[in-house]
């Protein structure tokens, strides 16, 4: 699914257009791009132990010394970047941002690394914990946006009739996509008409992630026998859905198709908690990855879609590059057990935004459509009568919107990011970004979220 960004318009209200998902319409648009994105719920990465300390002539090696248990923070350091670049792209829409860091791919592969490293226990319980992390977050979500589209008016009902009804199960367990209306409410309302599609428009991943965890284990064991193969079939895959030479309707197709388009960066994930990246010379791994990811962007320059070198408009083009790229960043990955340098004063919002990256994926597009209403009261302030101060509110619009969502995000992490806690069997934390409060704070504390 990709990645439908919000689309700047004339003030004094811009309409947003942030869908989530690809197959959704967008006002005005020709096309319907897609949007890829996170779950996996924040989860200790296996600590890593240096090697033992080189033996003295006459003495017996010295014993490693253990380390503390703790996050890999480079892929907690990827997985924040990824959602600050989803949050980007919904607001400001840039096709290029989609080249630049390819958000889906590396939260796909960052899942599929921590699936494989859990499937050492067995399937079944492996499986059962996924899924319960995953449900209470979207339970509460689809509450909200259930309720707020009752209150509009909308009956699922019409005009499917019962089966319209019996779809709403996939906002308890998104096997499929969640119904929702394409056009609801007043256009003079505080959202525009295309509210739903925008909020309902993330789930998708969702449900792509669900058929991941429920694939896991047989894509392992396919991994385990034929690791390259497994790696390279989605790609393959992708070749026949997502081109059209093969065409599945409906939202089985879609559901296809991003299942084909990322199965590859999951088995990446595979790859790297193998180790089997590392057994690649450095310099033939970075030069094949390069040319997958040359491959991808040429097939994008041939068929551009209606938002330009948009790559969530390619399905090709999007699963060759991400997997090149995904490769690159597993490749130099220095599994950091704490920040580095200047990354340092960057340790609690890491470590805040991957304890509550269900949360703020799940509820990023409604916050980004919530400050529209909030920014155009800005217009009714009495200087706004002069057109400099209105212009300069107009041409700044979207900056706001990315400096308004983040507040509007903290506040819905203290709200119900505490769902994620309850999901995983944890106490609920409000605020999970690794400080100690009220004693002496722990340098390992962070790291142990």
């Amino acid at each position: 699914m990709t990645e439908t960004p919000w689309s700047a318009a004339p003030p004094p209200r811009p309409p947003y257009d942030g869908s989530g998902g690809d197959r959704y319409p967008r006002a005005g648009a020709p096309g319907v791009p897609r949007v890829p994105g996170v779950p996996g719920a924040p989860d200790p990465y296996p600590a890593t132990v240096p090697p033992a300390a080189a033996a003295s002539p006459g003495k017996p090696p010295a014993p490693a010394a253990p380390r503390k248990p703790g996050r890999d923070r480079y892929l907690d350091l990827l997985r924040s970047i990824a959602l600050v670049r989803v949050v980007l792209y919904h607001i400001f829409g840039w096709a290029w941002l989609t080249v630049l860091f390819p958000s889906m791919g590396v939260m796909f592969a960052l899942a599929g690394s921590l699936m494989a490293r859990s499937l050492a226990r067995p399937a079944a319980g492996v499986i059962k914990s996924r899924v319960r992390r995953l449900l209470p977050p979207l339970w509460v979500f689809g509450a909200l946006l259930l309720a707020m589209l009752a209150y509009a008016g909308w009956n699922p009902g019409r005009p499917e009739g019962a089966w319209g009804w019996a779809e709403l199960v996939n906002y308890l367990v998104p096997v499929g996509a969640p119904p929702y209306p394409w056009s609801i409410g007043d256009a003079s309302g505080l959202l525009e008409q295309t509210w739903a599609v925008q909020a309902a428009g993330p789930l998708w991943y969702l449900r792509a992630y669900l058929w991941f965890v429920l694939a896991s284990p047989l894509l392992l064991w396919a991994f385990r026998r034929a690791p390259w193969p497994t790696m390279l079939a989605p790609l393959a895959l992708t070749a026949v859905v997502g081109t059209g030479l093969v065409e599945i309707p409906g939202e089985l197709g879609n559901a296809v198709t991003d299942f084909t388009v990322y199965a590859g960066c999951w088995t990446l994930g595979f790859a790297h908690q193998r180790g089997l990246l590392r057994e690649i010379p450095r310099y033939l791994a970075v030069s094949l990855a390069s040319l997958v990811m040359a491959f991808g962007l040429w097939w994008a320059s041939g068929h551009l879609g209606p938002d330009g070198w948009d790559l969530n408009d390619i399905p090709l083009a999007q699963a060759a590059w991400s997997f090149g790229f995904v490769t690159i960043l597993l490749l130099y990955s220095p599994s950091w057990q704490t920040l580095p340098g200047r990354l340092a004063k960057w340790d609690p919002l890491i470590t805040l935004s991957n304890n509550r990256a269900v949360t703020i994926y799940l509820w990023h597009n409604l916050l980004i459509m919530a400050t529209v209403p909030l920014i155009d009261l800005l217009y009714r302030l009495p200087f706004m009568d002069d057109p400099q101060w209105e212009n300069a509110l107009s041409s700044t619009y979207t900056l706001w919107m990315f400096v308004l969502v983040w507040p509007l995000i903290g506040l819905m992490v203290l709200a119900v990011g505490w769902v994620e806690d309850l999901a995983a069997k944890r106490p609920p934390r409000l605020w999970p970004d690794g400080t100690k409060r009220g004693s002496a704070a722990d340098p390992g504390a962070a790291h142990r979220q």
